[in-house]
């Protein structure tokens, strides 16, 4: 449960801290001390105005012209110089905000794919809807941090300032106030505050989800279609929508049960003041302007006091994003080293010694004690049913699992290009397309024609607009198309290892052979997981995995697929 108390802050600081001490420090103290100035500023021209305010009125009240136009006068000075002083305020707040959540964006963003934090969140379905803790949530903790900060700074400035100013008119008020204030926070948090934290950070979750839901129907739209699922689409969205709906429902009947007390007392202490110094002016011991003067110090020193309660719709949403943000912190942050895992060391070629492949909670063991070395030149071929582990096993040699025993030799990962079953289209122009994952290199126009031939895909410079304008290539292209494209980086790259996970599974068998040849006739070994009897013949060994972790080595020559 999350609750707005001492962890909380705890919770805050390990967040908060790191930018005020990082490169960015400089800048962002400046402008810290920047709005302290301008909040002190704008403190004492609300007590200035205050002050004229009782001043006009009792001038007013005495029909003293000459005493009313004076504090007019005095009134438009001060506006004169206070208007800067207010905006200058919020616009310096701002600028503050958005050079924090640039650089905890940043920050988030170097976790997140750094060590490849996005893919070990698959594995945590706790820590759902990661897009929306880094462009919402870190937007919203950068936001109502200051916000608060300020709102908390100004009441010590609003409550030390107004003090004053109340206790030359009624000492007793002043203690009054600080008691009711204290009393009615009290209350609040005990009966409104764990609560509403609470049910933000549901609603949070649920707007996600739902969101999450509609993105994934537009993006396999066209699959929905072909299977006729609309019906079970639309209940799957309207019982996630049921769910938002329910928590909102519970939030709106709290929220108003917290105003039924918060406007209360709000309009009881409208009264309180003019209640409480009432038989001092009706006596004629202080004049009708010092009613206005005692009210809106009043005011301010509550507004001082109750500033958690004033805001606790809007602190119990900061509570609930900081605990999103802390779980998205704790997910993408490196996993400690396993007691039993696979070692990997850099090597020349590829060589599996005595490995043992487990899914990554060590849940199911899927191969045992795999010894096979793949040198440069001579490509294996991975085979078996379906869910024996031969995607697993390109996994490992990926550097995305390690659980399990033995040792593993491999090239660096920059010498290893992986093209998935499902091949992916990056967002960008056709360059980038057939460079990525590589960022700096060069190729000229021809030569990408020229590959884009080889992989019988020579119209597409022409469907795409040539290949600096940036494309949907999900939208465009079929699995086909997009697996050749996916071919079309190997050739362009010279990877020293290639992986192909069912890579070519959505081609005639003319067209994969024909990118089987092209592949053959680089200086690249492939290493493949396929079920095609046909792409035997270009590798020289066969790893065929039996079921129950066991396996066994043939050499391509002499393995015949057992129909």
């Amino acid at each position: 449960m999350h609750k707005i108390n001492w962890q909380l802050l705890k919770r805050f600081f390990v967040l908060a801290l790191p930018y005020w001490f990082s490169a960015d420090k400089k800048r962002g103290r400046w402008l810290v001390l920047f709005l302290i100035v301008l909040l002190i500023g704008d403190t004492q021209f609300n007590v200035l105005f205050n002050q004229q305010s009782g001043e006009f009125t009792s001038a007013l009240a005495a029909q003293d012209a000459p005493r009313f136009w004076a504090s007019i006068r005095k009134f438009f000075l001060l506006l004169v110089v206070a208007v800067p002083i207010y905006s200058y305020y919020y616009f310096v707040r701002d600028q503050l905000g958005l050079g924090w959540r640039r650089w905890l964006t940043d920050s988030f963003l170097e976790r997140y794919f750094g060590n490849r934090g996005y893919y070990r969140l698959t594995a945590k379905p706790e820590v759902d809807n990661p897009d929306q803790r880094i462009s919402e949530d870190i937007d919203a903790f950068t936001q109502r941090s200051l916000t608060f900060l300020l709102l908390l700074l100004g009441g010590v400035f609003q409550f030390v300032a107004f003090s004053r100013v109340l206790w030359g008119i009624s000492g007793y008020l002043v203690l009054f106030v600080a008691a009711y204030a204290i009393a009615w926070t009290t209350i609040t948090f005990r009966v409104f505050g764990e609560k509403m934290v609470t049910l933000q950070f549901n609603q949070r979750r649920r707007e996600a989800d739902f969101r999450y839901s509609l993105m994934r129907i537009r993006e396999n739209a066209e699959a929905i279609a072909l299977y006729q699922g609309e019906p079970q689409e639309k209940r799957h969205v309207q019982r996630v929508f049921a769910r938002l709906y329910a928590n909102y429902d519970h939030l709106i009947r709290w929220t108003l049960r917290l105003n039924f007390f918060y406007y209360g007392n709000s309009l009881l202490t409208l009264v309180m003041p003019t209640l409480i110094i009432a038989p001092r002016v009706l006596s004629g011991e202080l004049e009708v302007g010092s009613i206005v003067q005692a009210t809106g110090a009043f005011t301010s020193i509550l507004a001082s006091l109750t500033i958690l309660v004033d805001n606790l719709d809007g602190l119990s949403r900061f509570a609930a994003g900081i605990g999103r943000l802390e779980a998205l912190a704790a997910g993408v942050a490196p996993e400690p080293i396993r007691a039993e895992h696979i070692v990997t060391r850099e090597a020349d070629a590829i060589r599996f010694d005595a490995v043992t492949v487990q899914t990554p909670g060590g849940e199911r063991t899927l191969v045992k004690d795999l010894t096979v070395a793949v040198s440069p030149g001579e490509g294996l071929m991975i085979v078996g049913a379906s869910g024996l582990g031969k995607s697993s096993i390109l996994r490992v040699l990926a550097g995305l699992w390690d659980a399990g025993t033995g040792e593993l030799q491999r090239p660096k990962a920059e010498e290893m290009l992986f093209l998935p079953q499902n091949a992916y289209m990056v967002a960008g122009s056709l360059r980038t397309q057939l460079h990525y994952p590589s960022l700096d290199r060069e190729t000229t126009a021809a030569e990408l024609r020229a590959v884009l031939a080889t992989v019988n895909l020579p119209d597409l410079e022409e469907r795409c607009g040539g290949f600096d304008e940036d494309f949907d290539f999900e939208k465009i292209l079929s699995v086909g198309e997009r697996q050749r494209l996916a071919v079309a980086r190997v050739l362009l790259q010279h990877p020293r290892f290639v992986l192909l996970d069912e890579s070519t599974s959505a081609l005639d068998r003319e067209n994969e052979a024909a990118l089987y040849e092209k592949l053959m006739g680089t200086s690249t070994t492939l290493v493949s997981v396929s079920h095609h009897p046909g792409l035997v013949k270009y590798h020289s060994q066969v790893l065929e995995l039996t079921g129950g972790g066991g396996w066994r080595l043939h050499k391509a020559g002499e393995f015949r697929f057992v129909e």
